[in-house]
């Protein structure tokens, strides 16, 4: 193993842990807010769109889960590893589309 291969193998799973990280703050944040939100709307009276601010901070944080994930393959030794891999990136792509989906149904009238 070279020192550029070895570098790789040192560095990468922190970078792969810090994009994961991320995207649990990530989600974990639009959830707190989406709830916020939800709050406002049933004792305030107020009409904010909390589906839509939902499923764009899940979609950003799938998006850093799904980064950590493609970064996972440079580290994968075997093929077991990778079809293990390519289930979750799948799983994950799926989702990622499935929230995009939702996001750009049509409003529901609120009012």
């Amino acid at each position: 193993m070279n020192i550029l291969e070895h570098g790789v193998h040192i560095v990468l799973p922190y970078i792969i842990s810090v994009l994961e990280i991320m995207g649990i703050f990530v989600v974990g944040w639009s959830a707190v807010h989406a709830f916020w939100e939800y709050l406002q709307n049933a004792f305030m009276k107020k009409h904010l769109d909390l589906q839509h601010h939902l499923a764009t901070g899940l979609a950003t944080g799938l998006e850093f889960k799904m980064a950590a994930e493609i970064l996972k393959t440079v580290l994968v030794q075997d093929l077991s590893e990778l079809m293990v891999l390519g289930a979750v990136i799948l799983l994950r792509a799926i989702l990622s589309i499935l929230i995009h989906f939702e996001m750009k149904k049509p409003e529901k009238n609120l009012g």
